[in-house]
């Protein structure tokens, strides 16, 4: 068999197995007494062969794709360079070639590793290799690094991976996946474990009914809720001294700076203590209409001007006013909703928290465009932080969470979902929770989904949900097990009154754990000029008088060492939500001692008989 182990975690690559191969092995940089021997560029050990079909110069007008001489196994460690650094590292004619080259083979935004993985899947294809054993940081397993793997899986097999391993190289701790592919017949094993197939994912088919998380789809009822924070490429942050004092300043336009001046948020802000950094944003204004609001244009002409006139990009070349991205498709979902619901893009543990409306969200933070407690809820629930966990990737060893895979195609409870409450009113409830609006006592006839063995798409009826629920029509949902089907009538309004109610109070016992009240105070925010009540939410400051080991101890209460030492109350709130939004889907036998595996097939279920995918 031919085998790829796993090396210990240095920074040694790994070591391949005696594959009784007739293929000379050579360390890079040495040579063996005499020529090479006749045939040994189609047989892959004449390096002068492969030096001379690498490629061509990425500025030449024609540019072709590198040519790999034949051989029996590849084993190596390609570079790893993530995509958004390939243009600076690379440069842009290269980085530009390389994704031409490979348009429809790699996605745009994929690591430059996956390269290799589709070139030595192309050359198995075509006969011009027999296997291959490649190392990969961890999240080649998901986004869009995982449709190289995805194209092996279709075309070939994954016979061999460690999934997720530490691998340290000159002192840098990393996160790896290794994985062998290739035409080799046998057993397949998964972190050292026999099993009966690998997926994309890295993850095993143990036996005939083991779920397959790669074949979820993206949900149209989830499209156009979630998003990436504005993506600045350039220095747009100010501090809040020079926010303060610029809108204190008049504009030729009779406009006040608000309309351009704003607090901000990053991942930090929301897994630490909010650093107080404001952000200029003139949005999608063109340049004159963004010099009438003079103060800000100005320092931003001085600033980020000089900044944005280096870069390669043409937009940030030329309209070095605006953000590369600044998102106004994210700020249209928020209306004139007060709040929306964010998250880090990369965090250890998985949490959301509620932001006002005009804090700015960078690219390090994603945003649901929902101001009710109901979908705070939902999403902060068990199902959706396991569902997060396996359809998202990793850096290093922390989650990352993107709206195409984690959102959008994660279902929510029937009658709860983003399409259902896309008008985005919502509805006060006992104890000041909102709920979504419009939400009738008696719901529409969800699909059934049922288990036997294999999953089994519904082949009940779901009415869209721009359709009016029937009268006197309940939610009918799955109580969905292995061993048999189960179902529990619920009404939309009740369940969504109970998870806002549980994910309120949720919410309420970090805030008061986050700042007491005993250390803190609201502070009103700055007044701008020509305005008799400042737009801004209220600053949280240290109270007057506060003891220096008091706000060393209120420093250090992050939402990060929050979850950390996970309390009981934390623990027990969770638990209160997690059993709302279990009854939401109507899964009656829910118990905190359920398993994850059994908690992903129901919702792959529902994912599949949702977008009418066949399982």
């Amino acid at each position: 068999t031919l085998r790829f182990l796993k090396s210990p975690p240095t920074s040694a690559p790994p070591t391949p197995l005696d594959v009784g191969s007739p293929v000379d092995v050579e360390e890079p940089g040495t040579a063996k007494t005499g020529s090479a021997k006749p045939g040994a560029a189609e047989m892959g050990s004449d390096p002068d062969f492969a030096q001379q079909n690498s490629g061509s110069d990425p500025m030449a007008a024609e540019v072709r794709e590198a040519t790999w001489p034949k051989a029996n196994v590849v084993i190596g460690n390609p570079p790893f360079l993530g995509d958004k650094k390939m243009r600076s590292e690379l440069g842009y004619e290269y980085t530009t070639a390389l994704r031409k080259t490979y348009e429809g083979r790699v996605p745009g935004g994929a690591d430059l590793v996956c390269y290799w993985f589709e070139k030595a899947r192309t050359a198995i294809e075509s006969g011009g290799l027999t296997a291959a054993g490649l190392v990969a940081t961890n999240s080649i397993r998901g986004g869009k690094n995982r449709k190289v793997l995805e194209a092996i899986c279709a075309t070939t097999r994954i016979y061999e991976a460690w999934s997720d391993e530490g691998w340290v190289n000159d002192g840098a701790a990393v996160r790896v996946s290794l994985i062998a592919f290739g035409g080799v017949i046998g057993e397949a094993r998964l972190d050292g474990q026999l099993c009966l197939e690998i997926f994309s994912d890295l993850t095993q088919m143990a036996h005939v009914d083991s779920i397959d998380l790669t074949t979820a789809r993206r949900l149209p009822e989830c499209a156009g809720v979630s998003f990436m924070g504005v993506t600045k490429s350039g220095p747009f942050d100010i501090s809040y001294e020079t926010a303060r004092a610029l809108l204190k300043l008049p504009n030729p336009n009779g406009k006040s700076s608000f309309e351009v001046l704003f607090p901000s948020i990053n991942g930090a802000d929301i897994a630490k203590r909010p650093s107080g950094d404001w952000i200029i944003n003139f949005g999608t204004r063109d340049e004159v209409t963004a010099a009438l609001y003079e103060g800000v244009f100005e320092y931003a002409k001085k600033v980020v001007k000089p900044e944005r006139q280096k870069s390669r990009t043409s937009k940030n070349h030329s309209v070095w006013w605006q953000f590369e991205r600044p998102r106004p498709e994210m700020f249209l979902k928020f209306g004139s909703r007060q709040r929306y619901i964010g998250t880090c893009l990369v965090s250890k543990h998985r949490f959301f928290v509620w932001q006002h409306c005009l804090t700015v969200p960078e690219n390090v933070v994603i945003v649901v465009a929902r101001a009710d407690d109901t979908t705070f809820g939902i999403l902060h629930s068990r199902f959706h932080e396991l569902w997060s966990l396996r359809m998202g990737t990793s850096l290093e060893d922390r989650p990352r969470y993107t709206p195409t895979t984690c959102f959008e195609t994660f279902p929510f409870p029937p009658g709860l979902t983003p399409a259902d409450t896309a008008h985005q009113h919502t509805e006060l409830v006992e104890g000041g929770a909102l709920i979504p609006a419009q939400l009738q006592e008696q719901a529409s006839q969800a699909g059934l989904v049922r288990m036997s063995g294999a999953i089994l798409k519904s082949e009940a009826y779901e009415p869209p949900a721009s359709e009016p629920a029937p009268p006197g029509k309940r939610i009918q949902t799955t109580n969905a097990s292995t061993s048999s089907a189960r179902t529990a009538e619920v009404s939309v309004r009740h369940a969504a009154i109970a998870i806002a109610v549980a994910a309120k109070k949720l919410n309420d016992l970090r805030e008061n754990w986050l700042n007491p009240p005993e250390w803190t105070h609201k502070v009103p925010e700055v007044l701008p000029l020509g305005m008799d009540k400042s737009p801004y939410p209220d600053r949280i400051e240290p109270k007057p008088g506060i003891t220096e080991a008091d706000l060393k101890a209120l420093q250090k209460r992050t939402l990060t060492n929050l979850y950390n030492a996970k309390p009981a109350w934390l623990s027990m709130a969770h638990q209160q939500l997690d059993q709302a939004v279990a009854a939401a889907y109507g899964w009656t036998d829910y118990t905190p001692a359920m398993p994850d595996d059994e908690i992903l097939k129901r919702l792959l279920a529902l994912n599949l008989a949702r977008s009418g995918a066949t399982p």
